[in-house]
């Protein structure tokens, strides 16, 4: 014997809802991250570092020619 669903009881949180593609939810998520690390000092010299760091070690050719890539495929 099988449940019916509940009518009256949502399936699922809104959060937890499958939105599709273009999830606001998903998306809204990401850009108050994103943001929150863009305001932060101390993460934004962190990720400097970083990357100067990858520009010199064992992968810089790796990303030049990636760059290299990205630059030739530009939408204008």
């Amino acid at each position: 014997m099988s449940q019916k669903p509940d009518p009256k009881k949502p399936a699922a949180t809104p959060e937890l809802q499958n939105e599709g593609e273009g999830s606001r939810s998903a998306a809204r998520r990401y850009d108050k991250g994103a943001e929150h690390a863009a305001k932060d000092p101390e993460h934004v010299k962190k990720a400097a570092r970083e990357a100067a760091e990858a520009l010199e070690g064992p992968e810089a050719k790796a990303l030049r020619e990636a760059e290299e890539r990205g630059k030739k495929h530009q939408h204008r």
